[in-house]
């Protein structure tokens, strides 16, 4: 449990805003095979999508430490060309996710947050625990779903361009940093948003109506004697 808000290190959390074109998917699931292979300890869950032979879509979620693929796709009937997520899968996929933060990883990385975690479920509540334990976070947003993540960001985190480049830079500069040795020190300098003001919207809403963020969650606890 975070008692100290100062403790928190916000550059330490990113989301790469990413549009229907670019595949987020992709560069993350790179970056973190990259990272494995420099001895980085890297946790948490990447997205994988394919169509079947009928075209049906199918989304897994794979385990970054071990390889091993989750289905989280559900499908709606038979010839149905869609799917919607598999409760099961999910509930897996958190498991993974909360085992990488047991585990103290270097880098918790989760696919994305979107519309299931905008509205209270998916691993919205693997994303408070990792930002409140401090440790450094990887995700992935779609522009349609910036104004929710900045909602239940408030003013902690940094946004990347959905470029393998920006990524490298965030975490060379997380990693780099001699307080990420001991423990997460206030002093550390604020990367800021490295994306263009003209590509976003930012959506504010009180930490009253959003319980489950993370920074509702910390500033509640400081207020406690």
């Amino acid at each position: 449990m975070i008692d100290n808000f100062d403790s928190i290190d916000p550059t330490a959390v990113a989301a790469i805003l990413y549009q229907p074109e670019d595949d987020a998917d992709k560069l993350l699931a790179d970056f973190v095979q990259d990272l494995a292979r420099h001895d980085v300890r890297v946790g948490g869950i990447v997205q994988r999508h394919f169509r079947n032979a009928n075209g049906t879509h199918v989304m897994l979620a794979v385990d970054v430490s071990t390889g091993r693929e989750i289905s989280i796709s559900q499908l709606l009937g038979s010839g149905a060309a869609s799917c919607k997520l598999d409760t099961n899968g999910l509930a897996e996929a958190a498991i993974i996710v909360s085992q990488a933060l047991r585990d103290k990883v270097d880098l918790v990385v989760i696919s994305k947050f979107a519309k299931q975690e905008a509205v209270g479920r998916g691993l919205r509540a693997e994303f408070v625990d990792a930002i409140t334990r401090g440790v450094p976070l990887l995700t992935a947003v779609p522009q349609k779903c910036l104004s929710d993540w900045r909602a239940f960001m408030g003013d902690v985190g940094t946004l990347l361009l959905c470029d393998r480049q920006a990524v490298e830079d965030w975490w060379r500069d997380v990693a780099a940093r001699p307080a990420r040795r001991r423990a997460f020190s206030p002093r550390w300098s604020y990367l800021g948003t490295m994306i263009p003001d003209s590509l976003t919207t930012a959506a504010r809403i009180s930490p009253r109506a959003a319980p489950e963020s993370p920074v509702a969650l910390i500033r509640g606890i400081r207020k406690q004697p």
